[in-house]
């Protein structure tokens, strides 16, 4: 029987960085994973994937439409979906193969088959037809979140599909109907809306993108709606009828009233993503949940038995591959007797449609509520030169900081390569950073980024360029 000091399930963004630094703090480490590929969601369904077809899709938009108010003339742009397809692929397989290298290189065996957890110390992994068991002295459960689904509507992964479906759709759909207005929803309607889908999103609240920031919510939607995208907000989806050619949606008030039919080629659905926990075997192993089915931990990750963790979409908190990264490598340095720490009020968040969307720390509405005085600079891409010359003047910088100590607390940016550039405001938030401090620290020009030095002077009124 093989014996480990550490076995990951699991190995998304999570889990093979957990690994990784593992074996950089010399333990010997197995992971065990299920699918035929490395890399979890992210790498093979998820965030890599989207982000492939949004650049292409992009570049197909910018060819069709922008090119030729810049002097550059080009016959119009005629789409080869199988070519951008296999573009994706070629992105997916790229970054799988890196996680088999950091595997290999940091001699991390590879245990392929679906684990469960048969109590503190072993872990039976099912595959190809055997099963075997191997002793550990520490597991760590890293295996990510499932799509949500809705209650009475089946996603067939052809005309009514998941976010995995909507990234392999065989053609355009003339219509797309998507139930959901976050994250995912918006970045993949926006992938088929510029390949030449009609879209419309039908979302159960009165506002798009949850827990974003109001002001920066209400602005992009206008964006979108230029763009071509129609919201239904609050409303939902109460059925879809596939029995004929086209599908039948059936769409609510959510407090209640008529119900209309739409129709639609195709349904994707994008109401967020629930725990993946299936088969683990946790009920049997002792290893307690909370009411939402998440793996329930400790500060130190630690479960309700002894040697067992938990990091990531299974656990509370933004289902975000960069905060199961990080939480992989502070659960590898706890397990190794060191001080691993997650700092949560510095999770940044992208959304990667264009113009992009990026925040860290908290909203105004949260500032608000939490009773926090607050003052606020703002400043529109609209005045930021390199934005003019390039004709990509859309959004704004927003910074939130606190009245009496001038403590960054928020940092919201809507505009090209958004995502990109709140990376300076995570850092200054990480040391503490005052406005101030980012006001004063002197940025290159002609740069994007000079809209969120002028957004902090905008902090204490005297912002240069508006």
């Amino acid at each position: 029987m093989a014996t480990y000091d550490l076995v990951v399930i699991g190995t998304g963004p999570g889990g093979y960085v957990c690994a990784v630094r593992a074996a950089q703090l010399g333990m010997k480490v197995a992971v065990v994973e299920k699918n035929a590929t490395l890399g979890g969601t992210c790498l093979n369904v998820g965030c890599m994937p989207s982000k492939a077809l949004l650049h292409a899709s992009e570049m197909f938009e910018e060819a069709a439409h922008s090119f030729a108010k810049m002097g550059v003339s080009v016959s119009m742009p005629k789409l080869d979906l199988p070519a951008m397809m296999n573009f994706k692929q070629q992105g997916i397989d790229g970054n799988v193969k890196g996680v088999e290298f950091l595997m290999k290189k940091n001699k991390i065996d590879v245990l392929k088959g679906a684990g469960r957890i048969l109590g503190a110390g072993k872990v039976e992994v099912s595959g190809n037809g055997k099963t075997e068991t191997v002793e550990t002295k520490n597991i760590v459960i890293a295996t990510g979140s499932d799509i949500a689904r809705l209650k009475g509507i089946e996603i067939d992964e052809k005309r009514v599909v998941s976010s995995t479906g909507a990234l392999s759709l065989a053609k355009v759909p003339e219509k797309m109907l998507i139930i959901g207005a976050g994250v995912i929803g918006l970045e993949l309607g926006s992938v088929w809306r510029r390949l030449g889908s009609e879209v419309m999103v039908v979302e159960f609240l009165d506002r798009i993108l949850p827990g974003m920031d109001g002001e920066v919510a209400k602005q992009f939607q206008r964006m979108l709606e230029k763009q071509g995208f129609a919201f239904k907000l609050g409303s939902k989806v109460t059925g879809v009828d596939t029995s004929g050619k086209m599908l039948k949606v059936s769409v609510e008030p959510a407090a209640g009233g008529a119900a209309e039919t739409l129709e639609t080629d195709v349904v994707l659905v994008c109401i967020g993503r629930v725990p993946y926990t299936e088969g683990l075997g946790l009920k049997e192993a002792g290893v307690a949940l909370d009411n939402r089915g998440r793996v329930q931990i400790d500060s130190h990750f630690a479960t309700s038995v002894k040697g067992v963790y938990a990091i990531g979409d299974v656990v509370a908190g933004p289902m975000l591959a960069h905060k199961a990264e990080d939480e992989g490598v502070a659960c590898a340095e706890i397990i190794a007797g060191k001080a691993g720490h997650v700092n949560y009020d510095v999770i940044p968040g992208v959304v990667y449609t264009t113009p992009e969307v990026s925040s860290v720390g908290k909203t105004e509405e949260e500032l608000k509520q939490a009773g926090v005085a607050y003052t606020s600079g703002k400043f529109p891409f609209t005045a930021n030169g390199r934005s003019k010359v390039n004709q990509t003047t859309d959004g704004f910088v927003k910074i939130l900081a606190d009245a009496k100590t001038d403590r960054v607390l928020g940092v919201h940016i809507i505009g090209r390569e958004a995502g990109e550039m709140i990376h300076e405001a995570c850092v200054l938030m990480e040391f503490g950073g005052s406005a101030e401090d980012l006001a004063r620290t002197c940025h290159a020009h002609p740069t994007r980024s000079e809209a969120v030095k002028e957004a902090a002077l905008a902090v204490g009124k005297r912002a240069i360029h508006m």
